[in-house]
């Protein structure tokens, strides 16, 4: 029997990276995936929409409302809960009351469509005070709090099912040890906002490999409330070398009964979020029992069916080994953990003591090979341009390990330098971007050096 969750249970999927936003028909796609796992809501936020952040003071045209009350439309069909969000924190003067009617001159117009609930964000934002807001309030926590009070208030006057969701300057315990926002931020915010508004928190990082009942019971102290966890495990935005599709993990079951919610806000490249979103849902209804890699491998069948290709089939136990590849930010899968120790034992040693590993490698550089030229034929053409930088990517290192080791397994070759005809230098691996990553190395333990 599935886990029983409040009505009120806010899971689902934050549209709230940095980067270009998802395309209408993408989001329309994104409800049917919703509905299909069980998940009730989608929250509006994409960074780099002007009118969500950098132009949050100027309404919709007629014409730019006519998508977005669409969509509500057809949220409202499917039973799914639709947020907007809006974040003025970037130059917002707290103790300027026209900045208030400003919030409720947009919040109306997005009430006339249809859309009840809300987020005011102050994340990512300068968390001190300009001077004229210094003489009214304290803290950033007061002032933020009070914008939010007024703004639930004057919801709750023209709506009774509003509800309001607020994102901290420091969502996560990092950036509060770190000092963010001042002394006692979420003590203050805890204390003064309205106990009805839901308040955001990502976990102990920005991007948390575990969020523990432990911690979460900590933070419910602190803000006096339960939080809604803003999860982003499987986002990209911060590395647009890497995608996510490893399982939903690092968080026990318990602690759905410890949130008001769980919502992520997963990769950029829309296609790309099949088995995170499917994970997700999985996880929410399981009951006492939740085996992640035995839920991936059974997302990844279920993904298995969009890899249609216009010539030979794509391997299920190849594709489950290019996820694993691209499993989650601190880990990679059991075949990408393999073929990592594969690799790095032989080349330990000396090319003439290497053994049988090396002709397993080759062996498996040919698969790969395979594999990566039957990617490049998929039906579903937007999923293959999701992919296509990534299949490239390690194509290109897999073929060039294989260059090398082909190249010192030769008679006499064990110490001469190897150059690749077809891995220039400056070409591959070029750039400053490349430049600047090998100037800092990182260590076993994760700190940086020279």
């Amino acid at each position: 029997m599935p886990a029983r969750l409040p009505p009120d249970f806010l899971s689902g999927v934050i549209e709230g990276f940095y980067g270009p936003p998802w395309l209408p028909v993408e989001r329309k796609d994104l409800l049917g995936h919703l509905v299909q796992h069980g998940l009730n809501t989608y929250f509006y936020g994409p960074k780099d929409d002007l009118k969500h952040r950098s132009l949050w003071r100027q309404c919709y045209a007629p014409e730019e409302l006519i998508w977005l009350s669409d969509f509500v439309d057809t949220c409202i069909r499917h039973h799914i809960r639709f947020i907007y969000a809006l974040a003025p924190g970037l130059d917002i003067c707290y103790s300027n009351p026209t900045e208030l009617e400003v919030l409720k001159c947009r919040c109306h117009q997005l009430l006339a469509i249809g859309i009840k609930t809300f987020a005011i964000l102050f994340d990512d934002i300068p968390d001190r005070l300009s001077f004229s807001d210094q003489q009214r309030w304290p803290s950033p926590a007061a002032a933020q709090a009070h914008v939010a009070n007024q703004l639930y208030a004057w919801l709750q006057s023209h709506t009774r099912e509003t509800r309001l969701l607020f994102c901290p300057t420091p969502y996560c315990e990092r950036m509060v040890q770190s000092g963010l926002g001042g002394p006692q931020y979420l003590e203050i915010l805890g204390r003064e906002l309205h106990p009805p508004i839901d308040i955001f928190w990502t976990g102990p990082e920005i991007i948390s490999r575990e969020i523990s009942l432990d911690h979460i019971q900590c933070i419910n102290n602190r803000l006096r409330r339960p939080p809604v966890i803003w999860d982003n495990l499987h986002a990209n935005d911060y590395d647009s070398r890497r995608f996510y599709c490893g399982p939903y993990s690092g968080r026990p079951l318990e602690l759905r009964n410890a949130v008001r919610g769980i919502l992520s806000n997963p990769n950029c490249e829309f296609p790309l979020n099949f088995i995170p979103l499917r994970t997700l849902g999985r996880y929410l209804q399981a009951t006492d029992i939740w085996d992640e890699r035995e839920e991936y491998l059974q997302a990844m069948r279920a993904w298995h069916a969009y890899f249609d290709t216009v010539g030979a089939p794509i391997d299920l136990d190849d594709l489950v080994r290019f996820g694993d590849c691209h499993y989650l930010p601190y880990s990679n899968g059991l075949e990408g953990d393999r073929l990592l120790t594969l690799v790095r034992g032989f080349l330990a040693q000396h090319p003439t003591t290497w053994g049988g590993e090396v002709g397993e490698f080759l062996h498996e550089s040919l698969r790969w090979r395979t594999f990566f030229t039957r990617m490049t034929e998929l039906r579903h053409r937007t999923l293959y341009h999701a992919l296509s930088r990534r299949i490239w990517d390690l194509r290109e290192e897999i073929d060039l390990l294989a260059r090398y080791v082909e190249f010192k397994s030769q008679p006499g070759n064990a110490d001469l330098p190897f150059r690749s005809d077809y891995h220039l230098p400056f070409t591959h691996r070029g750039g400053i971007i490349t430049d600047l990553q090998n100037i800092l190395r990182r260590r076993e333990d994760g700190s940086l050096a020279l």
